[in-house]
């Protein structure tokens, strides 16, 4: 390709890239002209008449009381509350117009129907159940809620690979892309042009042409400004069924807060991986944002990916209701398995939806935290835990529990940085000891006691735990569990600095003020 044309092809990708971003400016513009509309005609109505501002005053009373027996968190409740107190009226009506919608109601309908429909495909093998009684009460226990009430077997029969930065994963999945025989299953938060995602496309169109069926889902929103406009349909015309999870639209909706922040990749049924990293170049170091950016993941290959494989059709089919039902059994792992996989240790992929009332992920960071008998170490960019994980966290450490938490050094939004920080005197005063990392820690995962470790997309923060699709892979006794806690080992002594109880009272007032004023509103952030 001559200089000329590569210089074409850059000139309209930065053209497509602009007017995206520029779209996304006028979405939010938009958004927020409808927020002031409402409360432009609710300030209007009032001062109309009389009898509306009693009505007005009786809905806010009814709105107030309804949210206080609502099964919903406190800090959600808090939130909500405080705008009714500050904005009686007009923080009533737009709660009862964001709590009642059509469409948000149909959508949570849909994806219901199709996880329950899905269940019978999601069967807990009885063997490796009675095998885990045997082995271990505690983690028999929760894996009985999570196929229970999550629905997501525990599996044997696999290997996993720990990967502890975006550039050591990056070259072994271009490799298992490029072994793909009959399809590759893809879902993503953040999809950006750039040389890593360039390099990830070139292996797609090329399963393509050799007849390899190429999925992709990735968010509306995380991926809007970051790509050009109508991507998805470029990407149809050279074969990939891609689909974009509800794209950012200027319509005032609760719906749009329940992003998709999963990140799956399956592979011909065998091979999957997942972890906190997402395709754009920051990931894998090749453009610097907030220093050097640690990210984890894991591949994981045998019969666990089959739960990777359904958390994706289910997806897939929801946001592609037009499509026919697949045929899941042509996806099951033993089909295209080249060897067969054995293990002593068990894996457990699972995902989490905020259209159910199942806190997986929360429940899950908590079964290790009140399970952890020696540590527990935990790495997460965005520490800003609820009451319930505070609490928890806190009693293991006073109960003996070497309790380790690594948070980023250099964050990526300076609003969590400051409200973060308004919880560390209280954990360090209850014997948790606190690092942050010499870069951007985007790694979410937990290490316990040599058995126990989890890695994923799932943050300590209500987004996602409340609001975001999300999953991650619950590892008991395999070997992948002891170089993650290696990585940890490696953090604490060369990557991070320990935060003292002087970083603590040394805050600068302005950041206490900050902080005092974003928790309020965190959750509905």
């Amino acid at each position: 390709m001559d200089k000329e044309k590569k210089a074409g092809i850059k000139k309209k990708i930065k053209q497509g890239l602009t007017y995206s971003a520029t779209q996304r400016t006028i979405v939010i513009l938009l958004l927020v002209g409808q927020l002031l509309f409402i409360g432009y005609m609710v300030v209007s109505l009032e001062r109309y008449s009389i009898r509306l501002q009693i009505f007005f005053q009786l809905l806010a009373g009814l709105m107030c009381i309804y949210l206080i027996n609502r099964s919903t968190k406190s800090e959600f409740k808090i939130s909500w509350l405080a705008l009714m107190v500050v904005f009686p009226l007009y923080g009533a009506v737009i709660y009862f117009f964001l709590s009642n919608q059509y469409m948000t109601r149909l959508i949570r309908k849909s994806y219901a129907s199709k996880f329950e429909s899905t269940k019978k495909w999601l069967v807990q093998d009885e063997m490796v159940d009675e095998s885990l009684k045997r082995t271990d009460m505690d983690v028999y226990r929760y894996s009985h809620y999570m196929n229970s009430y999550a629905g997501y077997p525990i599996q044997q029969n696999s290997e996993v690979t720990y990967f502890k930065s975006g550039e050591e994963k990056h070259p072994v999945m271009l490799e298992e892309l490029k072994k793909a025989r009959h399809y590759i299953f893809i879902e993503m938060f953040i999809l950006a042009q750039g040389s890593m995602w360039d390099e990830i496309l070139e292996v797609l169109t090329e399963k393509v042409k050799q007849g390899v069926e190429v999925r992709l889902l990735y968010d509306g929103m995380g991926s809007s400004a970051l790509l050009p406009r109508k991507y998805d349909k470029k990407l149809r015309e050279i074969g990939i069924k891609a689909l974009v999870f509800q794209p950012f639209t200027p319509f005032l909706s609760s719906i749009q807060n329940n992003r998709d922040h999963r990140k799956i990749i399956v592979i011909d049924g065998h091979t999957g991986f997942t972890g906190g990293d997402n395709f754009a170049d920051e990931y894998v170091n090749r453009i610097v944002r907030f220093g050097y950016w640690k990210d984890t993941a894991v591949m994981i290959k045998g019969q666990a990916v089959w739960n990777l494989t359904m958390m994706f059709l289910q997806m897939w089919e929801v946001n592609h209701p037009t499509e026919l039902v697949a045929d899941y059994d042509k996806y099951k792992p033993d089909l295209h398995m080249r060897k067969k996989y054995e293990s002593d240790g068990y894996v457990l992929p699972y995902g989490d939806s905020p259209l159910d009332n199942e806190d997986v992920g929360m429940l899950t960071y908590l079964s290790i935290i009140n399970s952890a008998k020696d540590y527990c170490y935990i790495s997460t960019p965005y520490l800003i835990p609820d009451e319930e994980m505070l609490s928890a966290l806190c009693f293991a450490a006073k109960r003996g529990v070497d309790v380790r938490v690594i948070v980023p050094g250099i964050p990526d939004k300076w609003y969590v940085k400051v409200l973060g920080e308004s919880y560390y005197k209280q954990l360090i005063e209850a014997g948790i000891r606190l690092y942050e990392y010499n870069g951007f820690n985007h790694a979410k995962m937990f290490v316990s006691d040599d058995i126990k470790a989890t890695v994923g997309t799932i943050n300590l923060d209500h987004r996602s735990f409340s609001l975001h699709f999300e999953d991650a892979c619950f590892l008991y006794n395999m070997p992948a569990v002891m170089d993650v806690k290696a990585d940890f080992e490696n953090m604490f002594k060369n990557e991070c600095r320990e935060l003292t109880l002087d970083d603590c009272n040394n805050r600068k007032l302005y950041r206490r003020m900050c902080a005092g004023a974003i928790k309020i509103i965190e959750p509905m952030l």
